[in-house]
């Protein structure tokens, strides 16, 4: 069992971006798309007004991208991080999706987010993950271990990989990573309740910073999570459809801490 490092615990607010767009995908899959507003400054402003000190950002339209490539889509994204940013000052902004190259990581923080996060990247390109430590920083870059049954998926979740969360995660720690969150993604978006053991098992066998992510329903969930020691939570559609209130949340957050 790998020694993990005491931290204290963070929600994340998720603003998934499609083509600007706020959004919630059920499952990941594109087709199963519900769109919850059309300003993300205002979107991150709200969370920020009810205390969040980070918010979770996903470019999907470059996590769907094959190779990454900036398009009309993923330009929209990136816009809407400059935005955000630059009208709410003091949130900070973990931003994902498409990064797989040192140029888009480097524009990402040009553009003011606090964290990145690498996706297919950590599993296909170890020297990416080896220079954005270099030269950004451990606490500035995490990694998204996302999971079907336990294995890896990449590219939006639309490929399988052969190889567990765990494996990978413990690759990874050795490299240097600090952070990392784990997605069980047959719960994301359908509020069915966070895996928690599944996170905190990873937690422990590779010494990362676990941030859970997928299916959040209530406030339980938040309970569940900080008393399991993880590191955070993203939180998406419960918060879009009343099923979590972010002040609440932070409150359970407060009381356990």
């Amino acid at each position: 069992m790998a020694e993990r490092p005491a931290v204290s615990f963070t929600l994340f607010p998720a603003i998934d971006l499609r083509a600007g767009q706020v959004v919630r995908l059920a499952q990941g899959d594109p087709a199963r798309q519900t769109v919850y507003g059309s300003d993300p400054v205002e979107t991150a402003g709200r969370w920020q007004a009810a205390g969040a000190d980070w918010v979770h950002a996903v470019n999907l339209d470059g996590a769907f991208s094959r190779d990454g490539a900036p398009g009309e889509a993923v330009e929209a994204n990136l816009a809407a991080l400059a935005r955000i940013t630059a009208n709410a000052p003091g949130l900070r902004v973990q931003f994902g999706g498409g990064l797989r190259a040192a140029g888009s990581v480097r524009r990402v923080f040009d553009l003011g987010a606090s964290r990145v996060v690498l996706g297919t990247a950590a599993l296909e390109d170890p020297g990416l993950v080896d220079w954005a430590l270099t030269a950004y920083g451990a606490e500035r870059v995490a990694v998204g271990l996302d999971a079907r049954d336990g294995f890896v998926r990449v590219r939006g979740w639309a490929e399988a990989a052969p190889v567990s969360a765990g494996e990978l995660g413990v690759r990874l720690r050795g490299q240097g990573v600090a952070w990392c969150i784990f997605t069980d993604i047959a719960r994301d978006g359908v509020s069915t309740g966070v895996n928690v053991a599944a996170s905190t098992a990873l937690a422990q066998a590779t010494g990362l910073r676990v941030i859970g992510s997928g299916g959040a329903a209530g406030l339980e969930d938040v309970r569940a999570a900080c008393a399991a020691g993880l590191a955070g939570l993203i939180i998406g559609r419960a918060l879009y459809e009343g099923q979590i209130d972010l002040q609440e949340a932070l409150a359970v957050c407060s009381q356990s801490a």
